[in-house]
């Protein structure tokens, strides 16, 4: 779990989604597969609004803005960080996250991705300042400090994946 290899899997990670873009036209990156099933668009705008929370949370602990914390985060997000992937099954995004989804256009999540990398970008910079005892609360996983949130970063980027994949299956049906 090095922060090189964290970040070379986020930027692996978001190519897959700036490359999908490139196969959809904009009438099936909103369509809705099925009744209460998120569109393309919808997974965009969660999971491009979730990263850059995540950033300013990560900002956050590297500029020492946030609470000090010496306790370790719960032995369960301890597993999903080491590992690198949430527990199986589906699981709905927290209230106030689920709250900020909307449907954008194929172009709005192409500039939000491109605003994420150069974010990211940024900060990547600033990690010779990293402190441990800096951290953030996360609506599920409690306090992280600026490397548990570049982890997290990956690992629910990566998991979205799986989402696309199953929308584009119950679109071809």
């Amino acid at each position: 779990m090095s922060l090189k290899s964290d970040i070379d899997k986020i930027k692996s990670s978001i190519k897959f989604y700036e490359e999908f873009l490139k196969t959809v036209s904009e009438e099936a990156f909103v369509k809705n597969p099925a009744q209460g099933i998120w569109s393309y668009s919808e997974v965009y705008s969660h999971i491009l609004s979730a990263n850059h929370m995540s950033l300013i949370a990560l900002e956050k602990c590297l500029n020492k803005t946030t609470e000090i914390k010496a306790r370790k985060p719960h032995w369960k997000v301890r597993l999903i960080l080491f590992f690198g992937r949430f527990p199986p099954g589906k699981f709905k995004a927290p209230a106030q996250i689920a709250a900020t989804v909307k449907k954008i256009s194929i172009e709005e999540a192409s500039n939000l991705i491109i605003k994420f990398k150069k974010k990211l970008d940024t900060l990547l910079t600033d990690f010779k300042k990293f402190d441990p005892k800096y951290k953030v609360k996360h609506p599920r996983l409690g306090f992280l400090d600026a490397k548990s949130w570049l982890r997290f970063i990956f690992i629910h980027t990566k998991h979205h994946q799986k989402q696309i994949t199953r929308i584009s299956k119950m679109l071809h049906q």
